[in-house]
């Protein structure tokens, strides 16, 4: 019997391309082959618009999604920060990855501080991101700062920032991290994530399938991380109650102690202009800690 080689079906930035092979490595552990096929999704197509101007959700899933529903594919690979959380019903995410560094992180060119803090940059810095989420929040910190939209994926943005279109620009660390990109000359700096909250499940990959695909589901549930998922479902559940999508300016972030504490941070604005609403929880159980957050950040 010939053995099966499953298609993942990925976007073909350089970051996706990355998530996708590590998808095949540990395929590859559990004994399963696989190849990948290239799909161009809205939010790759469109990138004269900031996210919050692009019409509906999933601009980096649907796509993707459609292929795995008329049988192009097997797997999908996603960030998991994009996923809708209500996706089709057909579908089921069958396993989340380890989670890369959670915070997002500030980079500068060398010449904005000047010798100065992070908490001295100059009125009037320019701060590169088309998140709604980032944008609330780094102009929350340092008011003094005035944000401007971009796109492209990680190395073009980087190359916007060297070539002086921004004074700096935000980024998730995972990007960074996975790509191994020298930023030596650019200074860094890794954000709180309890105090510049990061997209719920950042950091995280997801894999989904087809729901009657039961072979698949078997085979992914063998690398399937189920403490990061414990952490990661609390933070989509908020976002769901509070019926949004990656556009929407709310950061989640959960981590759970070695006493089996879980300890929440959540950050929202009505839209990018408005002020922020701060939570910090803590419970040793996740019994109705989704609503509390909801409670909270509804009305404060």
């Amino acid at each position: 019997m010939t053995k099966k080689i499953v298609t993942i079906g990925t976007r073909g930035s350089d970051l996706a391309m990355w998530q996708a092979h590590f998808l095949q490595s540990e395929l590859q552990r559990i004994g399963l082959e696989s190849k990948l096929e290239i799909i161009s999704t809205k939010g790759d197509r469109i990138q004269d618009l900031s996210f919050n101007k692009i019409e509906g959700k999933g601009f980096f899933t649907k796509e993707i999604e459609d292929a795995l529903l008329d049988g192009s594919i097997d797997i999908a690979v996603h960030s998991m920060k994009d996923l809708p959380t209500n996706g089709p019903e057909d579908l089921v995410i069958a396993a989340v990855s380890y989670r890369e560094k959670v915070n997002d992180c500030l980079l500068l060119r060398k010449n904005v501080l000047d010798g100065q803090t992070i908490h001295h940059m100059p009125r009037g810095t320019v701060i590169g991101t088309s998140s709604a989420r980032r944008k609330c929040q780094i102009k929350d910190i340092f008011p003094q700062v005035v944000t401007k939209d971009i796109r492209g994926n990680v190395p073009t943005r980087l190359a916007k920032l060297r070539s002086g279109d921004f004074d700096g620009i935000l980024l998730a660390s995972a990007g960074l991290e996975r790509l191994k990109l020298d930023v030596s000359d650019l200074d860094v700096f890794h954000l709180n994530p309890k105090e510049f909250v990061p997209a719920p499940a950042q950091g995280v990959l997801a894999f989904q399938c087809r729901k009657v695909d039961v072979e698949t589901r078997k085979a992914l549930a063998q690398i399937h991380n189920s403490e990061v998922a414990s952490q990661i479902m609390i933070e989509r559940k908020v976002l769901n109650m509070m019926e949004g999508g990656c556009q929407m300016p709310l950061g989640v972030y959960c981590e759970k102690d070695q006493d089996g504490y879980y300890h929440v941070s959540a950050a929202f604005a009505e839209h990018a202009d408005a002020p922020i609403r701060r939570v910090f929880t803590s419970r040793s159980t996740t019994d109705g800690l989704v609503q509390i957050i909801f409670d909270l950040l509804k009305n404060p």
